[in-house]
């Protein structure tokens, strides 16, 4: 595998693979051994599909350009808010989910060393580390000094693998006796599968950063990309088998949200513990930037409509910036061609919101405030990955790759005379956005509505 393959690859997977680890078990619960399986398989195979989508329209904009927002730009520049609100909520969903996890398992870490009441409460360890660790880190403008945290995550997360195989082939007395039954097929319980379908999609979730990765690989072309895609869900593919599979059938339906934490107090499962939260510690200011990033984008479109808004009711027909039939786009106060920007020199490129000044420290604080109270608020870390599975993930992951894909590949041609692989392309790129709005609004529903205790 070439070094720019296997940079892909490892940005792919670090991304997918976090938090969500700790809950692919549970999400057996509902499903069952084999549903569940066929499950991960059938999510791996939305999700590359996405990812070969991205790689399809990434010609459409000049080389090493690509991203969510110059795509929109072609198709509707109103789209770009749509994804800026899908990554704010994933971004800030994860940064959640890694606080609730430093709630589970700080405690149980600290239960070795100390009975104190005080200091086993997971309240006051969540307090202490956004504080005093977290806090700081979110306010650094660059976060090249956090270079290291795909390596602590990819070491953690193969030391949890470790972790679960021999804890499931060689089990002791502890997690037999809380080991449950096992279901080969869809239980006849009260828990719905559609509370855990999200934390299988939310599990596969990289695609924010593929264009990215495609912008960086020496050759773009989409036989090249589709390797990198395929490799990185295939590995994610394998890890969630393993784990997903061999976690269910350790604990069976009583399985909860976070793995770890049903594992007995051995040395090896303390050390688990310390690597996953220095993991979600050091991977929470690479959450809180995106975020940050994205709400400030949206701050900034608001803006911009507002003023817009104003403008039009002191404007005599000037409503309709674009005809219906033309083939133009406006960005700002300039209507531009499509051909204009796909063009390679054209000088029109997406503008940069500022974020700096009181405007980033705003921001900064929301965000970490809105995560602290949630986080001592809610302790289900499976509920928190269903909310954002369903909606930020499948934003992601299903609906607006499926978009892109439907709306501009084959789109310099005449519909009549498209290539069977193009309409193929094409086709799949609607049918993986109404399959990411069936998934979105069902699943959604379903985890708001049902109990999903752990």
């Amino acid at each position: 595998m070439a070094s720019s393959t296997r940079s892909g690859v490892i940005t792919l997977l670090h991304t997918a693979c976090g938090a969500g680890v700790l809950a692919m078990p549970y999400g057996f619960k509902p499903f069952g051994l084999i549903p569940g399986l066929l499950v991960i398989i059938f999510c791996a195979l939305c999700s590359l599909g996405g990812l070969l989508l991205q790689a399809k329209v990434a010609r459409y904009v000049p080389e090493k350009s690509a991203s969510f927002f110059t795509l929109t730009q072609i198709i509707n520049p109103n789209l770009s808010v749509i994804f800026d609100i899908a990554i704010a909520i994933k971004c800030f969903g994860v940064g959640v989910s890694y606080m609730i996890v430093v709630g589970d398992l700080t405690p149980q870490i600290a239960s070795v060393f100390t009975s104190n009441h005080l200091l086993l409460d997971r309240n006051v360890h969540i307090t202490l580390i956004m504080l005093f660790i977290v806090s700081p880190l979110c306010f650094l403008k660059r976060l090249s000094s956090l270079r290291y945290a795909s390596l602590i995550a990819l070491l953690s997360v193969a030391y949890l693998c470790v972790l679960i195989f021999i804890h499931f082939v060689w089990p002791s007395e502890e997690i037999h006796d809380l080991k449950g039954h096992v279901s080969l097929w869809i239980p006849h319980d009260e828990t719905n599968p559609l509370t855990t379908l999200p934390i299988f999609v939310f599990a596969y979730t990289c695609h924010h950063n593929m264009f990215s990765v495609i912008n960086e690989q020496k050759d773009t072309s989409f036989r090249h990309i589709k390797k990198v895609a395929i490799y990185a869900m295939f590995l994610a593919l394998s890890l969630y088998l393993l784990v997903g599979g061999m976690g269910y059938l350790t604990f069976g339906d009583h399985i909860i949200g976070n793995i770890i934490k049903l594992y007995p107090q051995f040395a090896s499962t303390t050390v688990g513990r310390i690597a996953i939260v220095l993991l979600v510690m050091l991977a929470f200011p690479l959450q809180c930037h995106p975020a940050r990033a994205s709400i400030n984008h949206i701050l900034f479109y608001l803006q911009e409509h507002l003023s817009q808004s104003k403008q039009n009711t002191r404007t005599d027909n000037t409503a309709n910036a674009v005809d219906e039939a033309s083939t133009l786009i406006v960005n700002g106060d300039q209507e531009y061609m499509i051909d204009e920007l796909i063009e390679e020199d054209s000088a029109n490129q997406p503008p940069v919101v500022p974020l700096h000044g009181r405007k980033f420290v705003i921001i900064t604080i929301f965000l970490l405030l809105a995560s602290y109270l949630l986080a001592i608020s809610v302790s289900s870390l499976a509920r928190v990955l269903a909310v954002v599975g369903s909606t930020g993930s499948t934003s992601i992951s299903f609906i607006l790759p499926g978009i892109f894909g439907y709306q501009l590949i084959g789109s310099e041609v005449d519909s009549g005379s498209l290539p069977f692989k193009t309409k193929l392309f094409k086709y799949a790129g609607l049918a993986l956005a109404v399959w990411g709005v069936v998934v979105m609004a069902t699943c959604l529903t379903a985890t708001l509505t049902m109990n999903a205790s752990h």
